[in-house]
């Protein structure tokens, strides 16, 4: 059932921007040089770093990282998490890397750390539309100084929306920051982690 939800949220994202990439992707290629939605050329390498915050909280059942489980409780707690990676845009569509690294700031969780692949559609001026599939490791203070790093695949899906997306054209140009929202969850959907930040894309 939870693959079947995150499944059915992805189209839903997905589907409606799909026509409007390509839409906003013809209008703005020019005969001559193939841009981007945003006007930006259609091919190269966009290198991005950003600062996000958010929530995770497991399910209190056996998972196959091995993470332990207690009573009545959850393990759960605040995160502040600093990302960096390539994006690798093709024509209304891109491919990218990205690593990241999460500090539990109240709760259980201690550190965590990462690193994934996205792919996904451009649309509109500089918004972007993706999934993402990796490895994600986890620290729990909960568990004290010599708790192990569980680790376990990591998915997620997400949406990026620039100054000229909500309606601030012209603040940083194409490039500069946009907004990222993203949900991700770790092993057979053991948890839910909903983040927001900043990413300054160079």
């Amino acid at each position: 059932m939870r693959y079947g939800l995150l499944a059915a949220a992805a189209i839903a994202v997905a589907a409606p921007s799909v026509a409007f990439a390509q839409d906003s992707y013809e209008t703005a290629a020019p005969v001559d040089g193939a841009t981007a939605p945003d006007g930006t050329p259609a091919f190269g390498i966009e290198p991005y770093v950003g600062v996000m915050g958010g929530y995770e909280f497991f399910d209190s059942e056996n998972t196959e990282a091995g993470i332990p489980r207690f009573p009545n409780e959850n393990l759960k707690g605040t995160l502040v998490q600093g990302v960096a990676g390539i994006n690798v845009p093709l024509g209304p569509v891109f491919v990218g890397a990205e690593g990241n690294a999460a500090k539990g700031v109240e709760g259980d969780i201690d550190w965590q750390y990462g690193a994934a692949g996205r792919f996904g559609i451009r649309t509109g001026d500089s918004g972007m539309f993706y999934g993402k599939v990796g490895y994600q490791w986890v620290n729990f203070d909960r568990l004290g100084e010599d708790s192990p790093d569980f680790h376990d695949i990591t998915y997620g899906i997400g949406m990026e929306v620039g100054p000229k997306d909500i309606g601030l054209g012209g603040v940083t140009g194409n490039s500069g920051v946009r907004l990222r929202l993203e949900a991700n969850t770790f092993g057979d959907f053991n948890s839910f982690r909903p983040m927001a930040g900043l990413i300054a894309h160079f």
